[in-house]
């Protein structure tokens, strides 16, 4: 299992659209994720900044990663949400989400708490 945590600007004047939009995702786009091997997956927002955290579950990441961007459902769900966003500068290969490197993670215990 791979985490993946990501970040990217909100637009003030389309923070209400993109509100809208996330409080019913389409089942397409959700489907679509799924078949992609991605579990657990949250959009956070703190001002006009997004988080998103999710964890990949496949064995083939570019593979599964390139299946989704040609979605046609997907695509189509881009088309709305990615004007909602404001890419952040250094991004890297990123499309345009900016991944963030994982430095720390609390793994599960050795031995069961008591």
């Amino acid at each position: 299992m791979k985490r993946i945590a990501q970040t990217i600007g909100l637009r003030p004047e389309r923070r209400a659209e993109y509100l809208e939009l996330h409080s019913a995702v389409w089942p397409g786009v959700e489907a679509a994720l799924h078949r992609a091997h991605i579990r657990n997956y949250s959009i956070f927002l703190h001002g006009d900044v997004l988080f998103a955290y999710f964890e990949y579950h496949g064995d083939d990441f570019e593979a599964d990663m390139a299946a989704l961007e040609a979605d046609p459902v997907t695509q189509d769900w881009w088309k709305l949400t990615d004007p909602c966003q404001e890419p952040l500068p250094h991004r890297g290969d990123s499309r345009q989400w900016t991944e963030l490197p994982e430095i720390w993670h609390l793994s599960s215990p050795a031995r069961p708490l008591s």
